[in-house]
């Protein structure tokens, strides 16, 4: 079942107000409890999970910008 725009929106909003802070602290945790590695390393590190967490929410946040395309040509603005 697909989610509905309003339902993207809402959720979108979630997992950028609680999952994200919760991913950041999550992934400075787990690279902390090695030895601190080189900068560009690091930089490599927290680059690469920054994708890694995008990824399978990607049909939540595509077209959650745009104008709602299930309401009337009226309220679109």
């Amino acid at each position: 079942m697909a989610l509905g725009y309003k339902a993207r929106r809402r959720w979108s909003l979630v997992i950028l107000l609680v999952g994200l802070p919760l991913y950041i602290v999550a992934a400075v945790t787990v690279v902390n409890w090695f030895d601190r590695p080189s900068m560009v390393v690091e930089l490599a590190i927290y680059v690469g999970l920054g994708i890694l967490w995008a990824l399978p929410f990607r049909f939540v946040f595509r077209g959650v910008g745009q104008a709602d395309p299930d309401a009337p040509a009226d309220k679109r603005d």
